[in-house]
């Protein structure tokens, strides 16, 4: 962890070093205002990486910090990219030198973007989509099923009360039968929820709530997450299984945990007449659901990439990162999530909500 933590802060320096160069280099501006504009720059990078310590200091610091940190690493992404094109561009002259050297038309093109870019993400990101499945089965349920699943919920500095209260209220909306969480509930820290007393909304699911654990409870620290879900009325199943309305539900525990149970052993002794569904965070191995007679996994964690282009990197590093699949009789959705890890931006992938119809075809 500490050497990932270590490459990862040698790679935002030197990001930000990329795009300081190109944006001191482009502004038509005097000295001293591009020194001020650079040494915002620098503070916002440093919100992200203290956010870290955040727990320290007052609430509402934490909070500002937390936004303005990850969304500045969102956006210098983008900028380093934009500066990566006209550096390209200016090499095979498509771009000439001038275009990158106190050029105030380049200066309020690029503004213009990353404005119209960055609004235009976070306005889609709290519009959330709601995905409707219908699927069918042989096996005998009391009643048609109306599932609505969630993942990534991320709640925390940036996912505050209010918004988890509008999620629940659309959840609730629904009516469904059965709710299933696959996973990062908590965002990293346990402190802003306890605070915003996040989880009295949580508590307000007008139907039973199962979830299974995802990377950021390890996160946030076990003990800490478990003991703040305990009090959610949420059934967290950790490598165990539960049986509703003729329904089991196998929760996984994350791949966190390198001592959780296989699939195998997960479903041993679990009754095969009843639909078997599996909560397990991250969609590795998915043809592990489909060996051991699992009906319908489902899963979280990719955020579908959150922002282009990494909605590519995902699609390369999974089987499935997004959407609807199948192997076999095995069916499987794996949710692009309703929350959100730092920025509030949603570029090219949508924050939802899987409204899944079971229906037994006799």
């Amino acid at each position: 962890m500490a050497k990932f933590i270590i490459v990862a802060l040698a790679v935002m320096l030197v990001m930000q070093g990329f795009v300081s160069w190109h944006v001191w280099r482009v502004l038509p501006f005097s000295t001293p205002v591009k020194v001020v504009i650079l040494l915002l720059m620098l503070a916002a990078l440093a919100c992200m990486v203290l956010q870290f310590k955040s727990d320290n200091v007052p609430l509402g610091v934490a909070t500002a910090m937390y936004e303005i940190g990850n969304s500045w690493l969102i956006i210098s992404f983008y900028l380093l990219m934009a500066f990566l094109l006209l550096d390209i561009g200016r090499l095979v002259h498509l771009v000439p030198a001038t275009w990158l050297k106190d050029n105030a038309v380049t200066s309020i093109i690029l503004t213009g973007l990353m404005l119209t870019t960055f609004i235009a993400g976070n306005i889609h990101y709290h519009n959330k989509q709601r995905q409707e499945i219908n699927l069918t089965t042989d096996k005998p349920l009391e009643r048609p099923l109306k599932i609505v699943m969630l993942s990534d919920m991320h709640a925390g500095y940036h996912n505050r009360r209010d918004e988890v209260g509008r999620w629940v209220d659309m959840v609730n909306a629904e009516k469904p039968d059965l709710i299933l969480i696959a996973g990062d509930i908590i965002d990293g820290h346990v402190r802003p929820i306890k605070a915003q007393g996040t989880t009295s909304e949580l508590k307000r699911f007008n139907a039973p709530a199962v979830a299974c654990l995802g990377n950021h409870e390890y996160i946030t620290g076990l003990d800490e997450a478990l003991s703040l879900l305990k009090d959610t009325g949420i059934r967290i199943l950790r490598d165990d299984t539960v049986t509703i309305a003729g329904v089991t539900i196998a929760g996984r525990d994350d791949r966190s945990n390198p001592g959780r149970k296989s699939v195998e052993q997960l479903v041993q002794g679990v009754d095969r007449n009843n639909y078997i569904i599996l909560l397990d965070h991250q969609p590795y191995h998915l043809e592990e659901a489909e060996k051991n007679g699992v009906d319908l996994q489902l899963s979280g964690h990719t955020h579908r990439g959150q922002v282009w282009p990494l909605n590519w990197v995902t699609r390369a590093m999974y089987e499935c990162d997004y959407g609807q699949w199948q192997r076999g009789n095995t069916d499987y959705y794996v949710s692009s999530g309703i929350g959100i890890w730092g920025g509030k931006f949603r570029i090219g992938t949508d924050s939802e909500y899987a409204v899944i119809n079971i229906t037994p075809k006799q």
